[in-house]
């Protein structure tokens, strides 16, 4: 332990190579590292991390920490509850009631029915569920690309798991839309949103002139996994038009994007005008606490209601939902949606600019503080520029700036900060993008 700030902060005994080798000891094969050199990270304040040397970097890329690593408002919710009581949902307990009432209360009115749970794997699980006992069929409809979560059902929704290397397609009972990317997806620019509305619609008359019934089209508003990609203007309304008038049910996975990200709004969905049937959330809700929730309409959740209890260990404990409560008061408190607005817009604008300056730069995109910057070889024929993201993630790094890159072909460079991102750090991170990209093929 040393002593910092007057705080006692806990010090790895074991060094990074020590670290490494019982990791590859004991720790699963096929759990990935980050980095070329990986980072021994100690602990966390607000947007910034920092290592065993007490190196600081900033974190532009973790949307788990919605409101800031180790908020203290989150820190003390859940220390004061964990003092008092942590049990199941089979007693009667006020926190789960008052977080459910605070959360829908960010929701149309007729998506107040909550399920809780641990995961946004387990969340998005669930809604398969409940979409399939509706309709009484498991026939579903994604799109190509897309990412929602790491168990059995879902991977079989996922094509970016699925479809890649030591996956082995999907069941025959999802079918796939190709990718909505207006950049460099099978329909391009003005043609975009009625070349993949046409392939929708292709999909679900295939389904009935197969004599099945329409489960759920189960969509993220903005998709992180495909690469940070805004959907076209219209395509997320009209999909929805043609999918209820199939039967079918609207699920909006919001684990990725949801509580004020997008800036202009607090759910992706609502940038799209559109309202699901249900809604999936994850990841940012317990800012590092493991919570999760779906949210439907009264009328699915009595149709599941079945005689098959739902019950759930530890969804919806004390603990997650004074959590939760700690989470929504901060993003409230602390303007986090305006700040993502501003903050957004103005990082966007600032990377367009640098794009004019950078021809491996093929689009700048993003809403509020999800933002995707795609790199490109050649822009006569949009080849993915790979190996160039993956070396300017690593370059970037050594310049103690944290980022990632996604896509299909990995070529996306994301930008998923924590909400309390600021003016400061979006030029630092403009600023040594810019000198990286000015060097990127000198080592």
């Amino acid at each position: 332990m040393i002593l910092l700030n007057g705080q006692k902060i806990f010090v790895s005994m074991l060094d990074r190579n020590q670290i490494l080798q019982l990791r590859q000891k004991y720790l699963s094969p096929s759990l990935s590292l980050s980095y070329d050199t990986p980072l021994h990270i100690v602990r966390a304040k607000g947007q910034y991390l920092y290592d065993a040397n007490e190196n600081r970097y900033l974190d532009a890329v973790n949307n788990i920490q919605h409101v800031g690593h180790c908020h203290p408002m989150v820190v003390d919710a859940a220390r004061k509850q964990y003092g008092i009581l942590n049990t199941n949902t089979r007693y009667l307990d006020e926190n789960v009631v008052s977080y459910a009432k605070d959360l829908t209360s960010y929701l149309p009115d007729d998506l107040n029915v909550c399920f809780f749970t641990n995961s946004g794997s387990e969340s998005n699980d669930l809604a398969l569920r409940l979409a399939r006992n509706k309709a009484q069929s498991k026939e579903t409809i994604v799109l190509d690309g897309a990412y929602h979560g790491h168990v059995s059902s879902l991977i079989d929704i996922s094509p970016y798991k699925h479809n890649s290397k030591g996956g082995s397609g999907p069941p025959s009972y999802v079918h796939t839309l190709p990718m909505p990317d207006s950049f460099r997806g099978k329909y391009r620019g003005q043609k975009a949103l009625n070349g993949y509305i046409d392939e929708l619609k292709e999909i679900l008359l295939s389904i009935k002139k197969q004599g099945k019934q329409l489960s759920a089209f189960v969509v993220e508003p903005i998709m992180g996994c495909g690469g940070q990609l805004i959907l076209p203007d219209g395509f997320l309304k009209q999909s929805f038009e043609l999918v209820r008038d199939a039967g079918g049910i609207c699920i909006a996975d919001e684990v990725q994007i949801g509580f004020g990200r997008v800036g202009t709004d607090f759910w992706g969905f609502e940038t799209a005008h559109v309202q699901p049937d249900i809604v999936t959330m994850g990841k940012s809700m317990g800012n590092g606490h493991p919570l999760s929730v779906v949210v439907t309409t009264k009328d699915i959740a009595e149709k599941f209601n079945n005689g098959m209890e739902y019950f759930n260990s530890f969804g919806g404990n004390p603990v997650s939902c004074a959590v939760g409560k700690a989470v929504l008061r901060a993003v409230e408190e602390e303007k986090m949606q305006q700040n993502a607005n501003n903050i957004g817009k103005y990082l966007l604008q600032e990377l367009k600019e640098l794009q004019s300056d950078f021809s491996l730069i093929g689009e700048v995109r993003g809403k509020g503080l999800f933002i995707g910057i795609e790199l490109i070889k050649n822009s006569s024929n949009l080849s993915p520029a790979s190996k160039e993201a993956e070396k300017v993630v690593n370059k970037m790094k050594r310049k103690k700036i944290l980022l990632s890159t996604d896509g299909p072909d990995h070529n996306v460079i994301k930008i998923k900060p924590p909400m309390i991102f600021n003016r400061q750090n979006a030029d630092e991170l403009v600023l040594k993008l810019s000198e990286v990209l000015s060097n990127i093929d000198n080592e």
